[in-house]
């Protein structure tokens, strides 16, 4: 007879699915500590191989792309062949990627290993993952949950940044490279011996599921294409995927790369600026755990309506602070972590709410598709407004101008956008 191994305490206040939280978190720790490297190693490849920054952001905007278009995929694929085997390649890939960069000495080997490898490694254990296992192993407390797991993009910056910047002051880039290569090796065993697919796998009904609750059997969602189909044709999915294109421009693909090289231009060390970072992953647990509260109890639209309004505000403010008073910096990472990615629970709540549970995860991945494409054009053009004009000013306006902008939507077409749809899956029938 065989033996599950995995606890499945039903009478007492523990629940497997937390276990899973713990597990997620950590993949998400490690995703995020990948994707923020190249932000930290974009001043020493120049000064060793004389490539541009323009060069450099055209691989992390190959990355970032990635990252989002993987996402709606790599959903449909957990559905099918389950969470921990997707997770695992993901892992085994990014660890071998991020390695193999120790020896490139061309911006095609870069691009190829940093822009294709890693883009696809981290797509996979995209921002998808955290809403295929809220959805699944959890019935209340969601939006708490979601914003646990969407704060581990911070926490990655947190742990990873200044260690790996402090590395590259004294032992080189390189160094600092085999770091994240043994976090994600070390993260795969987690996973490998942790995680399990859905809460049926260690008999147990989802956190938060009345005991007598009628036993539902698992919904298959569409498709990616064919859920993308019908979702285009939704008001609702182009007011999030156009929010969430800023979203991503004015976070991953603008500060989270150039931040570092935007303080370097006014004189502040990389580790400083590298801290600066780290303080906005602080922020940003509080902050995007706090919005998962808010998002459980009023409306997502108000919440979003300020999140990029005040988001806006803040980068409109950026180069004045680093022309003329580099010290207030502080003040804007614990503002701006805060507001980091505070959108995650709300625009996920938006969307189970116009497409169903059944296809959260599938249609929200394409709107972070959208998110990751506005990260990537944004990585791509402030390197290369830099090039050409020598400074980022440019770069930050815009951005500001385009959160002020999406912080309306809200509360102008939303209004009529965010309304119950019919099931995607009854429709394609």
């Amino acid at each position: 007879m065989r033996v599950n191994p995995t606890p499945t305490l039903t009478n007492g206040r523990f629940h497997y699915a937390w276990v899973i939280v713990l597990v997620t978190f950590a993949v998400l720790i490690i995703t995020a500590g990948v994707r923020a490297t190249p932000g930290v190693l974009m001043v020493p490849l120049e000064a060793e191989f004389g490539w541009t920054t323009a060069a450099i952001s055209t691989a992390i905007a190959i990355n970032i792309a990635l990252f989002g278009i993987i996402g709606p995929f790599a959903a449909s694929a957990m559905n099918r062949f389950g969470i921990r085997r997707i997770v695992l390649g993901a892992l085994a890939l990014l660890a071998a990627s991020v390695a193999l960069t120790t020896r490139m000495q061309t911006i095609w080997q870069m691009t190829l290993l940093w822009g294709i490898c890693v883009g696809t490694g981290t797509g996979v254990t995209a921002m998808v993952l955290a809403a295929t296992v809220t959805t699944r192993w959890f019935e209340t407390h969601r939006g708490v949950v979601l914003g646990m797991l969407s704060a581990a993009n911070a926490t990655g910056q947190l742990v990873f940044l200044p260690i790996l910047a402090r590395m590259i002051a004294l032992h080189g880039w390189r160094s600092a490279v085999w770091i994240v290569s043994g976090a994600a090796a070390l993260v795969f065993l987690v996973v490998l011996m942790f995680m399990r697919d859905r809460p049926e796998d260690v008999g147990l009904r989802p956190y938060g599921q009345p005991p007598d609750a009628p036993a539902q059997s698992p919904v298959r969602s569409l498709p990616p294409l064919a859920a993308l189909r019908l979702a285009v044709r939704s008001p609702a999915f182009w007011a999030l995927g156009g929010t969430f294109f800023v979203c991503g421009a004015s976070t991953n693909g603008l500060i989270g790369t150039h931040l570092i090289a935007a303080c370097h231009d006014v004189g502040i060390p990389e580790v400083q600026s590298a801290q600066l970072l780290a303080m906005m992953g602080i922020f940003d647990i509080v902050g995007t755990t706090a919005s998962g509260w808010l998002t459980d109890r009023f409306s997502p639209r108000y919440l979003l309506f300020g999140y990029y309004t005040l988001r806006g505000l803040s980068l409109l403010w950026l180069p004045h602070t680093l022309q003329a008073d580099p010290s207030a910096l502080n003040i804007f990472a614990v503002f701006y972590g805060l507001d980091w990615i505070a959108t995650v629970p709300p625009t996920v709540r938006l969307t189970t709410e116009s497409f169903g549970k059944e296809n959260t995860a599938v249609i929200y991945g394409w709107i972070g598709a959208c998110h990751q494409m506005g990260a990537s054009l944004a990585a791509f053009g402030a390197g290369a407004i830099r090039t050409n004009l020598g400074a980022y000013q440019l770069a930050f306006w815009i951005a500001g101008v385009l959160c002020l902008l999406a912080g309306l939507v809200f509360v102008t077409v939303g209004k009529l956008a965010f309304r119950p749809a019919p099931r995607l899956t009854e429709a394609l029938a």
